[in-house]
């Protein structure tokens, strides 16, 4: 069995005329190019506040979140999405929590052993962390969560 991902479904967007780049492109707000149309969930591609770039996550909660951010902005909120990305997936008894968002790196750094399934694993670029992967260490992954929302960029 082999994962590699989803392909937003895009073509109704497309043919309303909005902006696509590897998904419908929004602004921090989950507004489109069109203003007043606004997109949520696996197919919106948002520019994040904590890694710097746009990207698209494929993670329920996400959605769920984006959802909030969308209906309050709809009804003229004005409501910047910024929430730190994250998910998890459970492989058989192993957890994996993954928290913040890292496309590239330049150097991993782990913290516990791989192979007992008791690490944290943090991706770096430019001294900077970006995103933090962890098995059997929740209260780390919740501290990473934590300092990512708190970094004033």
């Amino acid at each position: 069995m082999l994962g590699v991902g989803v392909r937003p479904a895009v073509a109704l967007a497309e043919q309303a005329g909005l902006t696509i780049d590897r998904g419908i492109a929004v602004n921090q707000y989950l507004e489109t190019s069109t203003p007043g149309i606004f997109a949520a969930g696996d197919v919106a591609r948002w520019p994040d506040p904590h890694s710097a770039e746009r990207i698209r996550v494929e993670h329920w909660v996400v959605a769920q979140r984006q959802g909030r951010v969308a209906a309050r902005n709809i009804l003229g909120q004005r409501q910047p999405f910024d929430a730190v990305p994250f998910f998890w997936s459970q492989h058989y008894e192993v957890a994996i929590n993954y928290v913040g968002h890292a496309q590239t790196w330049d150097s991993v750094i782990i913290d516990g052993n791989l192979a007992s399934h008791d690490c944290a694993v943090s991706y770096k670029r430019g001294g900077r962390t970006l995103a933090v992967a962890t098995m059997s260490r929740d209260l780390q992954s919740l501290q990473a969560e934590l300092a990512f929302e708190l970094d004033d960029r």
